[in-house]
């Protein structure tokens, strides 16, 4: 949850934080701006924007992040969700100046605060994507492992560096094992090291790694293939994901069924996507 400090202001994710039909909350404890992209109907970017602070999540930054996710969950044309941050980091961590002036009542609030955020991710209905570009440490780190995909500039920088500052690492940094393996979990947090984008590439903590200038980019060409998705599938595969995590594999494997059933008795879409591509291959057949 520290904070990388010193470093000149500029946007990590290539991409601009405000867009027509933005709204945006915030003061000098930080904004959360969200705007939809004007090229993808359904696909609302939120940033995350306490630049020169590297986006340190303070008490009041995390209740405005959470609101903003809970609100965009009630959305039922939402299809995606872009998480960035503005300048020169994805998050740094939690706000170390806060930190040090709790009492044991306010560190229980401070981190359930932070917890809220991460289960407000956790809980939109439809994928959130991680666009991270500069650091990613403590808290940003846990925050970007309740996202669903995580796509990175290649020269971000990970780490969990809370032991470093007299803290253990909690709350979503309880996903880590399953994303990463426990080996390589225990590594980075007994140690508080940093890692690069490609180590955290070949663990499978991200996606893809794009170069600096490409961000936006990779980031647009993945959301553009959860796009090609039919949306109730694409509601009801995270809902069964979220499941997964929870039950027994014979219990898994029920809810599947019980999934299957339910995206044929929720509309058309499973008829009118399989004879859209049946249609295609008769046609690429005939040529």
């Amino acid at each position: 949850m520290t904070v990388a400090a010193g470093m000149r202001e500029e946007r990590n994710d290539g991409g601009d934080a405000m867009t027509a039909g933005a709204r945006a909350e915030g003061d000098a404890d930080g904004a959360v701006q969200v705007a939809p992209d004007p090229a993808r109907p359904g696909v609302v970017r939120v940033t995350i924007d306490r630049a020169r602070k590297l986006n340190a999540v303070n008490g009041l930054l995390a209740a405005r992040l959470r609101d903003a996710f809970r609100g965009l969950s009630d959305d039922t044309e939402l299809r995606c969700v872009v998480l960035a941050g503005a300048g020169k980091a994805f998050i740094g961590g939690a706000d170390l100046s806060e930190m040090a002036q709790l009492d044991a009542a306010g560190a229980r609030a401070f981190i359930t605060g932070l917890h809220e955020v991460c289960a407000a991710i956790r809980a939109c209905p439809v994928p959130v994507v991680a666009a991270i570009g500069g650091h990613c440490l403590g808290g940003g780190l846990e925050i970007a492992a309740s996202c669903d995909l995580r796509i990175a500039a290649e020269d971000a920088v990970f780490g969990m560096p809370e032991v470093r500052v007299g803290i253990p690492s909690v709350i979503e940094a309880a996903l880590l094992p399953r994303l990463i393996g426990w080996g390589r979990t225990q590594d980075i947090l007994l140690t508080g090291r940093t890692f690069g984008a490609r180590e955290a590439l070949d663990w499978g903590f991200l996606s893809a790694v794009a170069p600096k200038d490409g961000l936006a980019a990779a980031v647009g060409a993945r959301v553009d293939d959860i796009l090609r998705g039919g949306p109730a599938a694409i509601r009801l595969q995270k809902r069964l994901l979220s499941r997964w995590e929870e039950l027994a594999l014979a219990d898994g494997i029920e809810a599947g069924i019980d999934c299957f059933a339910d995206a044929y008795s929720g509309g058309p879409e499973p008829q009118r996507m399989m004879g859209e591509a049946l249609a295609e291959m008769a046609a690429r057949r005939r040529r």
